[in-house]
């Protein structure tokens, strides 16, 4: 089933977004300072390319420059990112197949917004929850 939903995913939504990941990555990359957001950028391009079967936790040696680094992305890039789950979402809802994506979709916001700080770990639910 996380097969099923995740090429589905990747046709529909996930392609698009991870691309918009990918070029925020590459342009924090061109500057010296940001690298570590094009990083982090690029860690969630490959999660959004694959979401379903795999969940964002907290990492827990993350401390003060995580907190400091995330309300610099939030104002650099993650604004932008989490309007476009959010303009992907809802066509989504829209159709019946695409409810779980939208879904999906949605909970995708709170990493676009926050993503240092932040690990990537496999999980045996299809719809695992931010965090848990």
């Amino acid at each position: 089933m996380k097969t099923l939903l995740n090429l589905i995913w990747l046709v529909f939504a996930g392609f698009w977004l991870a691309l918009g990941y990918v070029v925020a990555g590459i342009i924090c990359c061109i500057l010296i300072v940001t690298i570590p957001f094009g990083i982090a950028s690029f860690r969630i391009a490959s999660y959004v390319l694959w979401p379903f079967g795999r969940t964002v936790v907290d990492k827990p040696t993350a401390g003060a420059w995580s907190t400091i680094g995330n309300v610099i992305w939030v104002v650099v890039a993650g604004v932008w990112l989490a309007i476009g789950h959010v303009v992907t979402a809802i066509p989504l809802f829209i159709s019946i197949i695409g409810i779980p994506m939208g879904i999906a979709n949605l909970k995708l916001i709170p990493v676009s917004l926050l993503p240092l700080g932040k690990e990537i770990v496999t999980t045996d639910r299809a719809f695992a929850a931010y965090g848990r």
